[in-house]
């Protein structure tokens, strides 16, 4: 893996990363399960008749996917800006993930541009990373679009916003991500991916997904980035 690893990573000039995964566990102080129920609340507030399904649903981006999947536009921002402001209490207590930091340094200092796309909210990442004095190092940031839920990853839309921005070829991106949305959208945006299997059983499927390398611990990213920078500079 390490020599696959390598070979990606001198393939590539941009290191993009997903947020609450590869960087943080965004919801670890507050978690997502509750954040989720809060919204099911605002919905029931609001004369929502909430089906048992969603009324379960651990995920509140899965609670903002359904409700814009039926249609109601000002019930759709409603939603968005409650959770918008749910992640940016969030992020106050997120959990670092373990070489986050190191991986992000790594990639700047090899003089591989580093950006974030995620389906979080922008403002949420742009405070964490504020907060963990990551800001300088981090460009572009792109979140969620605001209350269009449809255009959230797999949809390559995000992804190509910041490929856009960093002014290089997509087959010259490379997205880490930790579900099966990153992969799906980086294969759909043209990009190369690192699948980062925070849990086991996402290596096989990651793998099937067409992930150039799967990884386990973001350990091993930023050591093949700190040597990817020892050796641009030895070239």
């Amino acid at each position: 893996m390490t020599a696959a690893l390598s070979r990606l990573l001198a393939e590539v000039d941009v290191v993009l990363l997903d947020f609450d995964g590869p960087v943080c566990s965004v919801f670890a102080g507050y978690p997502a399960p509750q954040v989720a129920a809060e919204l099911v609340d605002l919905l029931r507030r609001r004369g929502v008749d909430v089906p048992p399904t969603l009324a379960s649903e651990p995920d509140p981006l899965e609670v903002l996917r359904q409700t814009g999947a039926a249609g109601d536009q000002d019930l759709t921002r409603a939603v968005e800006d409650a959770l918008c402001a749910a992640e940016r209490r969030a992020v106050k207590t997120a959990e670092p993930t373990p070489y986050s930091r190191e991986v992000i340094v790594a990639a700047w200092q090899a003089g591989m541009p580093v950006a974030v796309v995620s389906n979080n909210s922008a403002g949420a990442v742009t405070d964490y990373l504020a907060r963990r004095r990551l800001a300088g190092y981090v460009s572009p940031v792109v979140g969620r679009a605001y209350a269009e839920p449809t255009r959230m990853k797999p949809n390559p839309e995000p992804i190509l916003q910041a490929v856009r921005t960093v002014a290089k070829p997509p087959d010259r991106c490379l997205l880490v991500g930790d579900s099966l949305s990153d992969i799906e959208g980086a294969r759909a945006a043209g990009v190369r991916v690192i699948g980062y299997a925070n849990r086991r059983p996402k290596i096989d499927t990651f793998r099937a997904a067409g992930a150039d390398v799967v990884i386990t611990s973001m350990a091993k990213l930023a050591r093949s980035l700190v040597h990817q920078g020892a050796s641009d500079g030895d070239g």
